[in-house]
């Protein structure tokens, strides 16, 4: 298992068009196979930047997603919003005091 964690930052005008696009996405990323479960998370500081977390069964499981219909209309619709690079790390959880 692997978790996912990617950070966007926007330009400040294109926040809304995008929180207005995820809603269409959500569900359809979250309950991907192989994926399971995202989170959206949002700077308190800078609401600008917003991150996803996302677990998933395998890397393999994240590589098709990528390679998918959904990601691959999903990335370039939102891409042209960036105000910077996006960042993005594959991590593994070595303790979870969540449980």
């Amino acid at each position: 298992m692997l978790t996912r964690i990617v950070k966007i930052t926007f330009q400040e005008d294109k926040l809304a068009a995008f929180f207005e696009h995820f809603e269409t996405v959500k569900w359809k990323v979250a309950t991907f196979p192989g994926c399971r479960g995202m989170k959206l998370l949002k700077d308190i500081n800078n609401p600008s930047i917003v991150m996803t977390y996302s677990i998933w069964d395998s890397e393999e499981a994240l590589n098709v997603y990528r390679d998918s219909e959904l990601f691959g209309e999903l990335w370039p619709k939102i891409k042209p919003w960036f105000a910077a690079k996006a960042e993005a790390w594959s991590v593994e959880t070595h303790f979870d005091g969540f449980q």
